[in-house]
C-alpha cells in the first residue's frame, strides 16, 4: 500500500506541457502590452527632458544678452561665462554637438552693443509624439 502512494504522488508532482504553453503564451501576452507602453514612456521622458533643456538655455541666453549686453555667440559661451554648468546633451540625438541656434541681426534690448544667438533648437529632424518636429520647439 505504502509503495502505491509515493508514485501517485510522484506522477502529480509536475506540470504538464499544455499548462506551461499556457503560462508561457500569457507571459508573452502582457509582454506584448507592456512593452510598447513602455517605449511610449521613455519617448515621453526625453521629451519632458528635452523641453527642460530648451528652457534653462533659452533663460540662460536672455540672461547672458541682459547682463552682458551682447548675445552670446556660441552656446558654449553660455558655459565659460558661469550661466550653465554644463552644455546639455540632446535626448533626442544624445549628443551636445547637434544643438541648432539661432542667429539674429537685431538687438534684444536698447542696451544691448552686439546681436548673436536669441534662440535654440533641437538638431533632430524626427516628429514627436505630438506630430511636431523636435527641431521646431
Amino acid at each position: 500500500m505504502f509503495r502505491l502512494h509515493n508514485t501517485r504522488q510522484a506522477r502529480q508532482r509536475g506540470f504538464t506541457l499544455i499548462e506551461l504553453m499556457i503560462v508561457i503564451s500569457i507571459i508573452i501576452i502582457l509582454m506584448g502590452i507592456a512593452i510598447p507602453n513602455f517605449q511610449l514612456s521613455l519617448l515621453h521622458s526625453k521629451e519632458t527632458v528635452l523641453r527642460s533643456d530648451l528652457y534653462a538655455m533659452r533663460t540662460a541666453i536672455d540672461q547672458y544678452t541682459l547682463d552682458k549686453q551682447k548675445a552670446p555667440q556660441s552656446l558654449s559661451d553660455l558655459v565659460t561665462a558661469g550661466y550653465m554648468k554644463y552644455m546639455p546633451k540632446d535626448p533626442i540625438t544624445n549628443s551636445t554637438d547637434t544643438w541648432q541656434t539661432e542667429q539674429e541681426d537685431t538687438l534684444m534690448a536698447v542696451d544691448q552693443t552686439s546681436p548673436g544667438i536669441v534662440d535654440v533648437h533641437s538638431g533632430s529632424s524626427q516628429t514627436a509624439s505630438d506630430g511636431t518636429a523636435y527641431n521646431s520647439w
